[in-house]
């Protein structure tokens, strides 16, 4: 059986050079691809050189057409507006694409539902497998308590652009399936001045940001004179590699649709 031929999106990142590390040292596995913004001063360098192996003959480059129509599989931790092109090309070449990128609209979220009828997409805001399954706990919680308050706390790095993280809106959303509520209903993003008491059945989120955090998460569950906190600390940028390529083995010859990682896990 042939190595699985895979591009790295966004490759001259600190998360695209783990990919490529990881992909490299992955067994029946191969970097086919490199890719990266016009005009980025990368373009040209070899990936592997850039993530620290040594030249593996893969070369930047900023058109992703055909490097997808020769590739089994493209793993994108890049921007919403990327992600949403990237689904497309890999819906017409009908290869796996593994979704890590946070912050999407609803009409990006849109795109690529549509582009989830050819290809096979698995999405996810967090490709950690100890988040997966602490998402998988938070909805058992939410279901068996539906008393108790709910308040989701993260903290990033101080270059994180977006918030709530992904993550954080990944475990509220499994918050509000365990309580059968959806969570644009019931989300509390931001929280200042004379806010008035705590509206019952709401759903908290509190970021913070600063230093190197890789990703803090804690979900708390308060109820009348006891809280159960639920959390999860990433120590290493690679856990979130791992999975992704995990994600991208799992889904060659699945069914085209949208997946997350609680379906690689067995958990959905």
């Amino acid at each position: 059986m042939s190595d699985i031929r895979i591009v790295v999106a966004g490759a001259a990142g600190r998360m695209g050079r783990t990919l490529v590390r990881l992909i490299s040292e992955t067994p029946g596995c191969i970097v086919s691809g490199a890719l990266e913004a016009k005009g980025h001063p990368d373009l040209g360098q070899d990936a592997g050189v850039l993530a620290g192996l040594g030249a593996i003959g893969v070369v930047l480059s900023d058109d992703p057409l055909p490097l997808i129509a020769a590739a089994q599989a493209v793993v994108d931790f890049t921007i919403p507006k990327v992600s949403v092109e990237l689904a497309a090309l890999a819906a017409q070449a009908r290869i796996v694409d593994v979704i890590g990128a946070t912050g999407f609209s609803d009409d990006d979220n849109a795109k690529i539902n549509a582009a989830a009828r050819h290809a096979v997409i698995i999405k996810s805001g967090n490709f950690s497998k100890g988040v997966t399954m602490l998402a998988a706990l938070v909805a058992q919680a939410a279901k068996a308590l539906p008393d108790f308050d709910i308040e989701i706390v993260e903290m990033h790095h101080a270059k994180k652009v977006d918030a709530p993280s992904g993550t954080a809106l990944l475990l509220g959303e499994a918050a509000a399936k365990g309580r059968e509520i959806p969570l644009s209903d019931h989300a509390v993003k931001s929280r200042e001045g004379h806010t008035g008491a705590r509206i019952p059945g709401t759903i908290g989120f509190a970021a913070l940001r600063g230093g190197t955090v890789v990703g803090d998460h804690q979900v708390i569950l308060a109820g009348a004179g006891e809280r159960i906190v639920l959390s999860h600390l990433a120590e290493d940028r690679a856990i979130f590699a791992h999975g992704a390529v995990s994600a991208a083995l799992w889904g060659q010859g699945k069914k085209e649709g949208l997946y997350s990682m609680a379906d690689v896990l067995g958990v959905s």
